[in-house]
């Protein structure tokens, strides 16, 4: 017996090829058996099953039994799925290991020298491109924070201050340790006040209210250091892998353009209603 389509497909989501899927769940149907037997229920060539078995079993999903002909014992899915899990565990700890390593060589040095001997050779004019994917954009936003040295000034949506708060909080509060200035705006609701104050713990963080002459971006607007500016460029409704956003290193847009912007509605703006239910946080 082989299982439904559905659950095949989850397999494939937690790293089983076409192969694995199919033999690791006939063999949970039969608890023991050999390769030959796996092969003709799954139509998995003979060739490739023992390499197929040899590979659930690295991986967890399976124990090789010392017997002839060779058997092969099926690993309980909560159980194989912790052992997943564990494999997983540890191979990103050592590749972190190794990046941290990396940091700390020599080479980083030698690289950070080319960048800086090609950042000279740059127009200012070429310090700009798109982003594409939450992911990348995410990733260009907390680059821009930990580099910024002086003020970070965020314009973004209600939904937009709940995702600075889960994947930037971290970042903002270094650059605020730092003597970095940080200043964010946003529609604050019932829905992400709490958000709200778990950021205030690391800037100055204020409600926008939106009427027909101010409407907050469907994405982020960031300016950092007042020499650049990175956008978004799509609708929150959008799936996050099609989000696309813009940056580029200008003082003229940066300063004379958008932090003018950003002080006007800062000027505007006020500090919350609490809503009724949510404790102030302990000091």
């Amino acid at each position: 017996m082989v299982a439904s389509q559905e659950t095949l497909d989850k397999l494939e989501d937690i790293g089983l090829n076409m192969y694995e899927r199919k033999i690791y769940s006939a063999l949970l149907g039969r608890g023991v058996s050999t390769a030959g037997e796996l092969s003709e229920m799954t139509n998995v060539p003979r060739s490739r099953a023992y390499d197929v078995l040899e590979s659930l079993a690295e991986k967890g999903f399976a124990v090789i039994k010392s017997s002839q002909p060779m058997e092969y014992v099926s690993i309980p899915p909560e159980q194989a799925i912790e052992n997943i899990k564990k494999q997983h565990k540890q191979e990103l700890q050592e590749k972190i290991d190794r990046l941290d390593s990396f940091k700390e060589s020599e080479a980083v040095d030698e690289l950070e020298s080319l960048y800086d001997q090609g950042l000279e050779l740059v127009d200012p004019a070429d310090m700009s491109g798109s982003l594409k994917g939450s992911r990348q954009i995410q990733q260009h936003q907390g680059t821009m924070f930990q580099d910024a040295d002086e003020n970070i000034r965020i314009l973004t949506s209600e939904e937009g201050l709940k995702d600075l708060q889960e994947n930037h909080q971290e970042a903002l509060e270094e650059a605020n340790e730092q003597g970095v200035s940080v200043q964010i705006l946003a529609p604050v609701s019932e829905e992400n006040y709490q958000h709200y104050q778990e950021l205030q713990n690391v800037a100055e963080t204020r409600n926008i209210e939106e009427d027909e002459d101010v409407h907050a971006p469907d994405g982020p607007l960031s300016i950092i250091d007042d020499d650049s500016v990175t956008m978004s460029m799509t609708h929150q409704d959008v799936h996050s892998t099609q989000d696309s956003a813009f940056w580029t290193e200008s003082d003229h847009l940066a300063s004379n353009t958008m932090a003018p912007v950003f002080k006007t509605l800062w000027n505007k703006s006020e500090e919350p209603e609490q809503p009724e239910g949510i404790d102030q946080p302990s000091p």
